[in-house]
Order: structure tokens, then sequence, then C-alpha cells
């Protein structure tokens, strides 16, 4: 059963990216070796329709953890919820989800928005094979790894191995947003931390089984150490961003005359 799992899942994959590129109108290639062959417009259309009726069924399938996360990530980036809905539903990553929300599954669903290079819908090809494209927001899945990352990044953390169901996912999973506009990534993780993480700590009253609360001294020592983090990563970005120059020196003048071991001597 897991292999016969793990191949659909494979399978589900290689098609979704397939028809994810035919609803975007990029453009569709066959690659034999290192040529790559256009596609005629009659196999685009066959994808294009194909990835409409995978986007209808994945929205068929969306059910209330879905709408949870949905409604999360419209509130943290400010889009609508249809426009979220549309971006998961189109998302070749779309299996993520399920794979988060199955027992013992991913620990955390992250989501990019920011600047992508998109082909134009239902752009003609040139002569050369190419399209038009054009740069867009665009909301889109992501494991962390293989995108630069320059926009707004939006993740789910789980909190245990439980099933993530409809009753219990707003209690075992958390939801956070932070802006690393133009890839500042210092700037936004230390404004996350500083202005939203560290006040919700600090006056969060219920810290399990530690009955003391903030009164208790491992609980001010952590909150201390993240206190100290948060001030070392704003030293460190004000170092990066007012780098020190150093003025380039031309040594030759300097060490031309250099002959004997004296000389070093006397120059040093």
């Amino acid at each position: 059963t897991e292999c016969k799992h793990r191949r659909r899942g494979g399978d589900l994959k290689t098609r979704g990216n397939e028809l994810g590129s035919a609803v975007t109108g990029s453009r569709l290639t066959a690659t034999t070796g290192k040529k790559s062959i256009v596609l005629s417009s009659e196999t685009r259309k066959e994808l294009a329709k194909q990835a409409k009726v995978t986007k209808e069924e994945r929205r068929a399938r969306i059910d209330e953890r879905h709408k949870y996360l949905i409604a999360r990530l419209a509130d943290g980036i400010g889009l609508s919820e249809q426009q979220v809905e549309e971006a998961i539903i189109s998302d070749d990553k779309f299996q993520l989800i399920e794979q988060f929300f199955a027992s013992s599954g991913l620990k955390k669903l992250l989501f990019f928005y920011q600047d992508v290079l998109q082909q134009k819908l239902n752009a003609s090809l040139r002569s050369d094979g190419s399209t038009n494209s054009l740069i867009q927001k665009k909301l889109f899945i992501t494991m962390g790894s293989t995108e630069n990352f320059t926009g707004t990044c939006a993740f789910f953390l789980r909190t245990s191995d439980k099933v993530i169901t409809a009753s219990n996912i707003s209690q075992e999973v958390n939801f956070g947003a932070f802006d690393c506009t133009n890839g500042n990534i210092l700037k936004g993780l230390e404004f996350f931390l500083s202005q939203i993480m560290i006040p919700a700590l600090k006056s969060q009253q219920n810290w399990g089984a530690v009955k003391e609360g903030l009164k208790n001294s491992q609980i001010q020592d952590f909150l201390y150490s993240v206190d100290k983090f948060v001030g070392t990563l704003s030293s460190s970005r004000q170092n990066i961003e007012d780098k020190i120059q150093l003025t380039k020196v031309d040594i030759d003048i300097y060490i031309s005359n250099l002959q004997n071991p004296s000389d070093y001597i006397t120059a040093g």
C-alpha cells in the first residue's frame, strides 16, 4: 500500500507540474535529451482542459481545514479568500497540504507571496518559440529551499503529530507571516520577533506545566535570551547595512625598495 501511495503521489506531482504550466499559460515543451520541442497548440489546449478539471477536483476536496488555512493566508497577506483559493488549487505542490494534515505529517507548510516572472495568458509563440512574459505577484506553496525569497513568507507550524481535523486545527496549527521585501530577511525576521512574538510571549498567562508563569526563573531566562537574540540580530543587520568600506591603498611604493631584513624591520 505504501509503495502504491508513493507511486500515485509521484504521478500526481508530474501531472500537476504539466497542468500547472497550462493553467498559467506558460510555454510547454517536451524535452528529449538536450532538445526542447514546443508542443502544438492542440496539445496545449488539451492540457489546459485537463488542468481545469484538476482544479475543479481539488476545489471539491476543500473542507473546513483548507478554509481555515485560506482565511489565515488572506488575512495575513492582504488578498481575498477567493484569490488564495485559486492560487492553492492551481499550485503543483497542492499535495503538500494533504501531507501537512496527515498523522505525523509535515511539520511546516510554507507560502511565498512575491514577484515572479510569468507568461501572459493566451500568449502566442514567437518565431523563436518563446512567449511574452511579465513580472507579477504570485502566491505559491514552497519547500523554502528552491526559490529565492524576496517578498512575504506565510507559514503554518504543527504543534503535535496528531491528524489535523476541522475541530482541532485552530489548536494544533500556528500561523505566522513576515515581510522580507527586496530580500531583506534579517529586517523582516527582526520585526516579526520584536513586534509580534516577544510581546505575545510576555503577555502569555498559560505556560503549561510551569504554574508560576512569568515569575518562573526559567521563563525569565528564556525571554531574556530571546530579547538578547533580537538585539544581536539588529546589530548584525545594521553592521551589514552600514558596512565599513576600506580604502584601497597602493603599497607598491612602500615595498619596492625593501632589500634586506633590516629594511623590513624598519618598515614594520
